[in-house]
């Protein structure tokens, strides 16, 4: 990280700070001007396990039966922000008994008194307008019950928080955070008495970000398809709160609604869950299509790619491959290498997978599920078609570089077949090669043929590959080739080691084939599923070989099985498990 750069963190931390401390000037708010309904979902088995002192935070356990909320010692950063962000109180209103109440009102309370008056780490801009929101929306649940004090002190707290939002929004990392911010602030000054006025830069401004941060094609400049469902969600929320209290809601914030949701749309496979790429998961249970229903949006995008992803869909069969450059600069920070990786799901079941985001797993972890290997993708010769920088000084985030730059994509489809095509310039820079994919689903969803090639184009390419060559004696440049299952495919060998058997929960049967230029194994692999306390053990498909020359083609197929019925009716329900299983 650079000096300026050090100097500035350091200024907005003293700023929050200062801010947060002159908050304790601001006079309660006497009242609600109107109450809105609440907008977030809770987990009821998450509210269940809070309550029984089992806290799950950005993959950290903490059990703690009785415990103070505040008095537990943080063991990561990403525990603490979750934890001020207050995002736990929607699982205990998803409860919503006594003892859930008693439990909410202890940790607030006890969050007013160690921390409301401007100290602790929870005072920036993102965590105030995310626990500002969790705050009014579930106020009735809150208050019922407390002393004419302890809601003066709830009121005075909110309005504290809200003044500090006013001040200190344009502080938040463009992009999710800001647009946390700018929301709860919107929220908070039409919802508390006399903050009114506090509202109409933040709507002003919220367009801004909208106009600014929301592309043609309704994606991010990170390219999270989950942070991307948490902008959209944030958006439907403010445009439904201004409607409510009377107010006009700028075009630009609506475009942007309009923009978003059809890309979504896009990057939702057929189970309900969304893609999983750069840094996002599948998406909390019911968030997606409560987003979409709110955004009143109903149109989907024409074809083409959306966000840099296409996507090739039929019956009930989608395929979701990142079809363009990863994110770069500060939008890299949790990106991932994973240019032409695809996922494939059949009705409600995953099959072919990413390994996901391990962020909540350990830095070890994260880097791993950022490499090429960790998704359904040829890598060469252990390399990553991108690789991570060195972590930034003070903050330790890694951003991605030297990734493939030229991404050239074609869709098109015939009478049979749905067909994508692509390549990427990744692995020029070290082995001359060209990397190209081409994936064609026929149109009654049941088989998914593939061809990988790796192509020396140019006559420079071809110098790189024959020194290539040359370091290795010859030998060739080793390459795997990965498909990833998702961890509850039970698969195994079959016809004597030439082909892969594959069952899913539902009933279907799935076969891997190959044209047998390359060996094919069935390995161990994992899983990393946000949520869960530790990654979980997979298998992945690995056909491994060696480019002789300046052309090599693998070609493979994925299809159901002959006796797999046209139509499944999946009944199997997944077992109710605890969130930190």
């Amino acid at each position: 990280m650079s000096i300026p750069a050090t100097l500035a963190n350091r200024r907005a931390r003293f700023l929050n700070r200062l801010h947060a401390w002159l908050s304790r000037r601001q006079r309660a708010a006497a009242a609600f001007v109107s109450q809105f309904e609440p907008r977030t979902i809770g987990s009821f088995a998450r509210g269940r396990q809070l309550i029984a002192g089992n806290l799950l935070f950005a993959g950290y356990l903490v059990e703690a039966p009785g415990a103070d909320l505040w008095e537990i010692e943080s063991p990561d950063p990403a525990f603490e922000a979750e934890r001020q962000g207050f995002a736990w109180l929607d699982d205990l209103a998803a409860v919503g008994d006594m003892a859930a109440r008693q439990t909410a009102q202890k940790w607030v309370w006890g969050w007013i008194d160690g921390q409301g008056g401007g100290t602790g780490p929870g005072w920036t801009p993102e965590l105030a307008g995310r626990r500002v929101i969790r705050w009014i929306n579930h106020a009735p649940f809150l208050l019922r019950g407390r002393t004419p004090d302890q809601s003066e002190a709830f009121f005075r707290s909110l309005a504290a928080q809200t003044w500090f939002l006013s001040r200190r929004w344009h502080a938040a990392a463009p992009g999710l955070p800001r647009f946390e911010a700018l929301t709860g602030l919107i929220h908070a000054g039409l919802a508390l008495e006399g903050h009114e006025e506090m509202v109409d830069g933040a709507v002003r401004a919220l367009a801004r970000e909208c106009a600014a941060r929301i592309d043609d094609q309704g994606g991010l400049p990170t390219r999270n398809p989950e942070e991307l469902l948490e902008v959209l969600a944030l958006l439907t929320w403010a445009a439904t709160v201004l409607h409510e209290a009377g107010r006009g809601i700028p075009q630009a914030h609506t475009a942007a609604i309009a923009r978003i949701a059809p890309t979504l749309r896009m990057l939702r496979h057929a189970d309900g869950g969304l893609a999983r790429f750069h840094g996002g998961g599948r998406g909390a249970e019911g968030r997606l299509e409560h987003a979409l229903a709110a955004s009143h949006v109903t149109s989907w995008k024409p074809a083409g790619l959306a966000m840099g992803y296409a996507r090739l869909s039929a019956r009930r069969t989608s395929v979701i491959i990142d079809a363009s450059p990863p994110p770069t600069g500060a939008a890299s920070y949790d990106a991932h290498a994973s240019t032409l990786a695809f996922e494939l799901t059949s009705g409600r079941r995953p099959l072919i997978v990413n390994w996901g985001s391990g962020s909540s797993f350990g830095p070890e972890w994260r880097r791993a599920g950022r490499a090429t290997p960790a998704h359904s993708t040829l890598c060469l010769d252990g390399y990553s078609s991108a690789r991570l920088a060195d972590p930034e000084r003070g903050t330790g985030r890694e951003a991605l570089i030297e990734a493939p730059r030229h991404v050239p994509v074609e869709m098109s489809e015939t009478v049979d077949w749905y067909r994508f095509q692509g390549g990427h310039d990744g692995y020029v820079r070290h082995f001359g090669l060209t990397m190209a994919r081409m994936l064609e689903l026929s149109v009654d969803g049941r088989c998914l043929s593939g061809e990988d090639m790796l192509l020396a184009v140019e006559d420079e390419d071809k110098r790189r590959f024959d020194k290539a060559m040359d370091a290795n004696l010859l030998a060739g440049i080793a390459f795997d080739l990965r498909f990833h299952l998702h961890p509850d495919v039970d698969a195994t060998l079959d016809l004597g080691g030439s082909a892969v058997s594959m069952a899913l929960k539902s009933g279907e049967i799935w076969v891997f084939r190959h044209d047998g230029t390359a060996k094919l194994s069935l390995e161990p692999g994992v899983y990393l599923e946000k949520g869960r306390l530790k990654p979980r053990a997979t298998k992945q498909i690995v056909l491994s070989g060696r480019a002789m020359e300046y052309a090599t083609r693998i070609r493979w197929t994925l299809a159901k099985a002959h006796d797999t019925a046209v139509a499944i009716r999946d009944l199997n329900r997944d077992d109710a498990e605890l969130p930190y299983d």
